[in-house]
């Protein structure tokens, strides 16, 4: 187990930008569902607007940090961090988010919502805890271990319990795992920034969204980059909302909150996603609350609480007795 750098964010405070960064990145499946309709942009198309647009806005609210002058900077200046690792840490971000986006919309594409998600947010927290496990040492415990398994248990009972007549496919699965292997990376390259001590988490937002919109442009263009005349006005709100609140906003609280939080405690708050897109879905897009969905939403918004009280249990404790919280 590694001695690390205690975090300046409050663990409190991570849980609670993980949470709220889940619970937007939930309502950009509605918006997307919404922006389908009329704008005639693909899901790598998409992805890339979702990702650039983002990179804007993070780079606007970058240049208003620095003209408030010393009023609006830190009082505490980011540690010094070499520029070599700085710059493998933001391709390696950069480009793992890319594929963890992209591949996702490949999978739902080709093997079905239900399919896709599940596989996607099912491996997502199993790699990531087995990688924090042999990369950073960090440990679940047992009641990390149950609280794992709940989560999953819910997620499986919210997406599959309400649909008939899944059809999985070998490819659509494949492209699942190398999306859940693209989130896994991201997390656990972020969270050793901040075991490290090191670092701007804000910066690194920046430069991981460059390399990712990068990544993501030829695709883009290939697959038909630009939306259609028809209700251009409607589409290029969705992208704006697309682009600030499940992008922008929701990144940089995830990012900021794994300085502070175990990455394998992040990849279950995450799975809150699926739970906001439900409720959405039931509210504005017609669909119905069926006794399976509020069962699953009910076992994982559990597990999910118990991760996070087990969480902040072990802060406080190791708080009290001076040394880092066992990772």
């Amino acid at each position: 187990m590694h001695a690390t750098v205690p975090s300046a964010l409050p663990v409190g405070r991570g849980l609670l930008y993980v949470t709220l960064a889940a619970t937007a990145w939930g309502t950009a499946g509605a918006a997307a569902a919404l922006l389908y309709r009329g704008s005639g942009l693909g899901p790598v198309a998409l992805t890339f607007w979702r990702t650039f647009g983002g990179l804007l806005l993070l780079l606007a609210v970058r240049a208003l940090r620095r003209r408030s002058g010393p009023a609006g900077a830190s009082t505490a200046p980011a540690p010094h961090e070499p520029l070599r690792r700085r710059l493998t840490r933001v391709v390696v971000t950069g480009v793992a988010l890319a594929v963890f986006q992209a591949a996702y919309f490949a999978a739902v594409e080709a093997t079905g919502l239900a399919v896709g998600t599940v596989v996607t947010m099912g491996a997502g927290p199993v790699l990531i805890a087995v990688g924090a496990r042999l990369t950073m040492g960090e440990r679940l415990g047992l009641g990390g271990v149950l609280a794992v398994v709940g989560a999953l248990a819910g997620l499986t009972i919210l997406v599959l319990g309400g649909e008939g007549g899944t059809t999985v496919r070998p490819a659509g699965v494949g492209w699942a795992l190398l999306s859940a292997a693209g989130c896994a990376a991201m997390t656990l390259a972020t969270r050793r920034l901040g075991r490290a001590g090191s670092g701007d988490p804000f910066a690194s937002t920046v430069g991981a969204f460059a390399v990712a919109a990068l990544c993501l442009l030829p695709f883009a263009a290939a697959e038909g980059l630009w939306p259609q005349a028809h209700e251009l006005g409607r589409s290029l709100l969705l992208l704006g909302y697309i682009a600030a609140v499940p992008t922008a906003l929701a990144y940089g609280l995830y990012f900021a909150g794994l300085a502070a939080v175990r990455a394998a405690t992040a990849s279950v708050l995450s799975l809150i996603e699926p739970v906001s897109a439900a409720v959405l879905a039931v509210a504005f897009l017609g669909e119905r609350l069926t006794t399976a969905t509020a069962a699953g939403t009910g076992v994982l918004l559990t597990a999910v609480a118990a991760l996070a009280v087990a969480e902040a249990r072990g802060a406080m404790a190791a708080a009290r007795s001076g040394r880092p919280a066992a990772g």
